[in-house]
C-alpha cells in the first residue's frame, strides 16, 4: 500500500503545474544493461548475469515562466517506465513507473534524472515455493531511478541522441521483511524525439548569477507521521508505527532552510522484536521488559522547488532503551505545501543503507 501511497503523492505533485503556458514535451527510449551491487553479501546468490531493461520516458520542457523554473536551470518533468530482467529465475523482472525530474548542467549537455515511484516483482519471498528470493518480501516495491547522461537534442530533425549510467534501487522498505533489496547500475544508450516543431525562448527575468533577496522568519513545526513495517524477522508480523516530530526551521535563501527538531518514536514491531529476542535468544540477556519507545534529536536541511521541496534530516537517538540498529538514524523524502502553512510529506527513515520505514505524515509551518 505505502509504494502505491509514493506514485500517487508524486502524481498530483506533477499534476498541479501551471498548464495555461507555452510547453513542449519530447519522449526518449533507452536500453540498459549493467550489473547489480553487491551492497549485501546475503543477496550473492542472486547475482547471476547482467540484467538487462528499457526505460521509456515522457518529459515535459519548462521555459522560465515561474521563476523557480529559472532558479533550477529550467528542468523538465514527466513519467517514466522501466522493465527489468534481473538474470535471474528467482528474482524474475520487475516493472516500474516513476514521476521523475531532470536537471541540466554544462550547457544542457549533461542530464541529471532522479524518479520515485512504485515497482512490481512478480516473484517476491516465499517461504514453500520461492525461499531463496530475500531481496523482495512483497509484489509491490518503493523504487527510485537516477539517470546521469550526456544529451543532444534534434541531431536530425526532431530526433537526438543520450548515453550513460543508470542507477536503480527497488525495495519495500521494510513493510514486509525480507528486503535486502537490489541495486542495478547500468550504461544505458538512446534516443530522444520532440513532440512539437518547435520551441519558445528561455526567459530570463532573475538576471544570470544574481542573489535574489529573501528573508523569513524562523518558522516552528510539527508533524505527525505514520505507517505499517515489520522487523527483519520473516514472519514476525506488521505493526503500525507512530511518529511525533516538532522542529524549528530557519530560510537560508529562497532555495534552502536548516531545521533543528526532536522526534518521538513509538514502533510497535520494536515491542514484537524485544518480546522475540527475550524468548529465543536467552544469552542476549533481553528481558522482554525494555522500553519499545525512542526520542530523537536531528538536524536538516529542506530544498524548496516551487511548493514541492526535498527534506533530508540526520538525527541520533538521545532515548535509547533497547538497541535496534544503532543510534544514528537518517530522514530523506518529499514535502509537499497546500498553502503556506499546511503539507504532506513521504519520507523514509533509515539506519545507514537500512531501511526501517516509509513514512506518511501531515504538518502545518507556522
Amino acid at each position: 500500500m505505502k509504494p502505491f501511497l509514493t506514485c500517487t503523492f508524486l502524481i498530483l505533485t506533477f499534476f498541479v503545474f501551471s498548464q495555461d503556458k507555452e510547453y513542449t514535451s519530447y519522449i526518449d527510449m533507452n536500453n540498459f544493461k549493467g550489473n547489480i551491487a553487491l551492497h549485501n553479501n546475503d543477496i550473492l546468490h542472486l547475482i547471476n548475469g547482467h540484467p538487462a531493461g528499457v526505460v521509456l520516458s515522457w518529459n515535459k520542457k519548462t521555459y522560465g515562466f515561474n521563476d523557480w523554473e529559472q532558479r533550477y536551470n529550467y528542468p523538465d518533468y514527466g513519467f517514466t517506465f522501466v522493465y527489468q530482467n534481473l538474470e535471474n529465475e528467482v528474482l524474475g523482472g520487475n516493472a516500474s513507473l516513476y514521476a521523475h525530474y531532470n536537471f541540466y548542467f554544462f550547457n544542457r549537455n549533461v542530464m541529471f534524472r532522479i524518479g520515485q515511484g512504485i515497482g512490481y516483482a512478480p516473484n517476491p519471498y516465499d517461504k514453500e515455493e520461492n525461499y531463496r528470493n530475500i531481496a523482495f518480501g512483497s509484489h509491490l516495491l518503493s523504487s527510485t531511478m537516477m539517470m546521469l547522461n550526456y544529451k543532444k537534442e534534434r541531431i536530425i530533425d526532431r530526433f537526438g541522441v543520450q548515453a550513460g549510467f543508470s542507477f536503480i534501487h527497488y525495495s519495500n522498505a521494510n513493510i514486509k521483511a525480507p528486503n535486502a533489496s537490489v541495486n542495478t547500475i547500468a550504461f544505458n544508450l538512446g534516443v530522444t524525439y520532440n513532440l512539437d516543431e518547435n520551441e519558445p525562448d528561455y526567459i530570463t527575468t532573475i538576471a544570470d548569477g544574481e542573489k535574489e533577496k529573501f528573508t523569513q522568519p524562523i518558522k516552528y513545526n510539527v508533524a505527525f507521521r505514520g505507517g505499517v513495517n515489520e522487523s527483519d524477522v520473516v514472519g514476525s508480523g506488521q505493526f503500525p508505527f507512530y511518529i511525533f516530530s516538532a522542529y524549528a526551521d530557519k530560510r537560508i535563501n529562497v532555495k534552502s532552510a536548516l531545521q533543528l527538531g526532536t522526534d518521538v518514536f513509538f514502533s510497535n514491531f520494536l515491542k514484537e522484536y524485544i518480546y522475540y529476542k527475550s524468548v529465543s535468544f536467552p544469552e542476549e540477556n533481553v528481558s522482554g521488559d525494555e522500553d519499545f519507545k525512542r526520542v530523537g534529536v536531528f538536524v536538516g536541511h529542506e530544498l524548496f522547488i516551487n511548493r514541492t521541496s526535498l527534506e533530508t534530516q540526520l538525527g541520533y537517538y538521545v532515548y535509547y532503551p533497547f538497541d535496534f540498529e544503532g543510534r544514528v538514524y537518517s530522514r530523506i523524502g518529499l514535502k509537499r505545501y497546500v498553502n503556506d502553512k499546511w503539507f504532506g510529506a513521504l519520507t523514509l527513515k533509515t539506519h545507514g543503507a537500512k531501511a526501517e520505514a516509509v513514512e506518511l505524515g501531515i504538518g502545518v509551518r507556522l
